[in-house]
């Protein structure tokens, strides 16, 4: 059998030649790992992998057999000279796969020691990964990764929508406090509100539940959303955040996107109550509106989409009451980098160093 090579792939010095070969390999595996789930073009594919973000940054290893891309291995850490880059010192997030017809020789493993020398090189301590398929987690359990979060992914045809309940959980009648007020944003938010709010709903993202992950405290972060909101600009899309405020201060919160390279669908990102607003039908009412709103503003969308954990009973209830029905299901697990040597400690032949 063909020794496995890793190779770096740069998006600024790739050739056309290599583009080419990426994106073929790019395509087949998504279409194998992700059926159901369109696939950017190569030119759109292009034009994100050469962004630069402001708090991340991505390395790209592509394992080679017989000059053909078998697996590719994604690395995601925080730049060092970003704001609160410390907090996030020994993590990196993991990504990548292996096409079908390379699975059980060997690709994943030399993958998995240019992960243990990325690991070695930049003093990170933490790998963390996310897989959906059963063999994914099959994998991770045999690496000795340890399932720390798990997921759900759930989907909700529009057109199974029964909207005149739901219009009811957004009316006042539902809404007893006579303190509450609307703040509504379909499109874009204006910087100064998000300034005002990276604090309060950073608190919110981490009052969900996170399973027993390791890492540092999530959260929202204002520098990352020119750039984000450049990139809609872009290529089309929009940012939707509905807040039910009591005064000042948040009570409650939704917020989604549209994405129009994938005009049919809109996903949607965080839910959440406050503490002494919760159980008041608060959570129902501000997901009711932004649902409401994204049909007013773009009547194509036919299926929302959203991720929780499968412990968040609440909203998986809120969920279920609006017709959602689970799509996947997803492990987050990590694996330090001690665990990781232990376990290519002779199973890992010598030919996977990265070839510069």
């Amino acid at each position: 059998m063909a020794k496995i090579g890793l190779h770096r792939f740069d998006p600024e010095s790739a050739t056309p030649a290599q583009w080419a070969q990426f994106h073929r390999f790019r395509r087949l595996r998504l279409a194998q790992d992700f059926p159901a789930d369109p696939i950017l073009p190569d030119h759109e594919a292009e034009t994100i992998l050469h962004q630069q973000r402001p708090t991340y940054e991505t390395q790209r290893l592509l394992a080679m057999r017989n000059g053909q891309i078998a697996g590719v291995l994604i690395l995601t850490y925080r730049r060092e000279e970003s704001a609160g880059s410390e907090d996030y010192r020994n993590h990196v997030e993991v990504g990548g796969g292996v096409l079908l017809s390379e699975r059980r020789q060997g690709v994943g493993k030399a993958l998995l020691g240019g992960l243990a020398d990325f690991m070695d090189h930049r003093n990170k301590t933490i790998a963390t990964a996310r897989v959906h398929l059963p063999e994914g987690h099959a994998y991770m359990a045999t690496i000795g990764a340890k399932c720390n979060l798990r997921n759900v992914e759930s989907r909700l045809p529009f057109d199974q929508i029964r909207w005149e309940e739901l219009s009811q959980w957004a009316e006042r009648p539902a809404l007893s406090a006579p303190t509450l007020a609307w703040e509504v944003h379909a499109g874009r938010v204006p910087f100064a509100a998000l300034r005002a709010l990276m604090k309060p709903l950073s608190a919110l993202l981490n009052e969900q539940p996170l399973g027993t992950l390791e890492g540092p405290s999530l959260r929202y972060e204002l520098e990352n959303f020119p750039a984000w909101y450049a990139e809609m600009d872009r290529r089309g899309g929009d940012h939707f955040l509905v807040l039910l405020r009591d005064g000042e201060k948040v009570a409650a919160v939704c917020d989604a996107y549209w994405d129009q390279r994938f005009p049919d669908r809109i996903q949607q990102e965080l839910t959440a109550v406050v503490g002494p607003w919760r159980n008041q039908g608060l959570a129902k009412a501000v997901k009711a509106r932004m649902l409401m709103l994204v049909r007013e503003r773009h009547p194509e969308v036919k299926t929302a989409i959203t991720n929780n954990a499968n412990s968040n009973a609440p909203m998986l209830s809120i969920n279920r009451q609006l017709g959602f029905s689970v799509h996947r299901e997803t492990g987050t697990y990590q694996i330090g980098n001690d665990a990781l040597r232990n376990y290519l400690a002779g199973r890992v032949s010598t030919s996977t160093g990265v070839r510069r």
